[in-house]
C-alpha cells in the first residue's frame, strides 16, 4: 500500500464532494439527541449514509457534545472482502477522506504486531468499507487525533479483546467498533432479531451473538469481552433499520448506535 490509503467507497456509500459531505454531516449531527457524557467506547454501522448515518449520528453527536480530547481511535471492523486469520494492521500513514487526511498511529501498530494474531494486510484495507465510512464522522467530531486501523477477519474475542488492551491507553482512548445487524429480514424478522442482539450487547455478552445477528460479530464480541473485565456499561442510543431511514420494508439491515462507559 503506499504511503496514504485512498478512499474505496467515497461517491458511492457517502459523498465524494467535501461541501456536499460535510454538509450532510452536520444535518445527521444536528438531528441526533445526545447527552455531553463521553464514552469510551462505542459500536456503530457502516452501511451507506442515507441508510445507517442517522442512526451513527446518535454516537458521533456524543463525541461532539462532549468536548472529550481522544488522541487514539482504535477502529475495528470486519473483513468484507479479503478472508484471513486474525487481525490485519496496515502499513500507510494515513488514510485519506474527501475532508482530507486522517493519520494513522503507526507506533501503536507496531506495539501489536508482535501479537500472533495481528498482521500487516494491506489488501484487506483497500477496498474494505467498514472502517472508511466511520472516518469522516471522526473529522467533523474530533480534533487532533489519529486511528488506528484494524480490519477483523476469523478471531476469538479473546483474541481482539487482547488487542484492545495492549492499544487502551486511558481516557485519551476511544474503542469504536463497526458493525451492522441484520440482513435481508422483512422488518418485523428484523426488528425481532436486532432487538434480541441489542439485549444481548446490554448484558455484555460476548458469547451468545451468532453471525446472522451482526456482520461485524467477531470484533463486537471482543468489545463485549473487554468491557465485562472493566467494569463498562453498554447503554443503546440508537436501533432501527433501513426500513426505517430509507428504502422498503421488505429486505432491511437493521443498525445500533451503543456507548460503553
Amino acid at each position: 500500500m503506499t504511503a496514504t490509503r485512498q478512499p474505496a467507497v467515497a461517491g458511492s456509500f457517502y459523498p465524494a464532494d467535501p461541501h456536499e459531505l460535510r454538509r450532510l454531516l452536520e444535518r445527521y449531527l444536528h438531528a441526533a439527541p445526545a447527552d455531553a457524557t463521553a464514552p469510551r467506547a462505542m459500536i456503530a454501522p457502516h452501511a451507506g449514509y442515507v441508510f445507517s448515518g442517522p442512526v451513527a449520528a446518535s454516537g458521533y453527536a456524543r463525541l461532539l457534545r462532549s468536548g472529550h480530547h481522544y488522541r487514539r481511535i482504535v477502529l475495528l471492523g470486519p473483513a468484507h472482502r479479503v478472508a484471513f486469520r486474525g487481525l490485519a494492521a496496515t502499513s500507510a500513514s494515513a488514510f485519506a477522506t474527501p475532508l482530507g487526511n486522517v493519520a494513522v498511529d503507526r507506533e501503536a501498530i507496531e506495539a501489536i504486531t508482535d501479537l500472533p494474531q495481528v498482521q500487516v494486510l494491506d489488501e484487506a484495507h483497500r477496498l474494505e468499507h467498514s472502517l472508511e465510512v466511520h472516518l469522516p464522522f471522526l473529522q467533523l467530531t474530533l480534533d487532533d487525533f489519529s486511528v488506528v486501523p484494524l480490519v477483523v477477519g476469523d478471531a476469538s474475542a479473546e483474541e481482539v479483546c487482547e488487542v484492545i488492551e495492549a492499544l487502551w491507553s486511558g481516557p485519551d482512548t476511544l474503542v469504536i467498533v463497526s458493525s451492522d445487524l441484520s440482513h435481508y429480514h422483512d422488518y418485523e424478522t428484523a426488528t425481532r432479531l436486532d432487538s434480541e442482539t441489542t439485549r444481548q450487547i446490554e448484558a455484555l455478552d460476548h458469547q451468545g451473538i451468532a453471525f446472522d445477528q451482526a456482520c461485524g460479530r467477531n470484533p463486537v464480541s471482543g468489545l463485549l469481552l473487554f468491557a465485562q473485565r472493566h467494569g463498562l456499561k453498554a447503554t443503546t442510543l440508537d436501533q432501527r433499520n433501513s426500513g426505517d431511514t430509507a428504502g422498503p420494508r421488505d429486505q432491511v439491515v437493521g443498525y445500533g448506535t451503543y456507548v460503553f462507559n
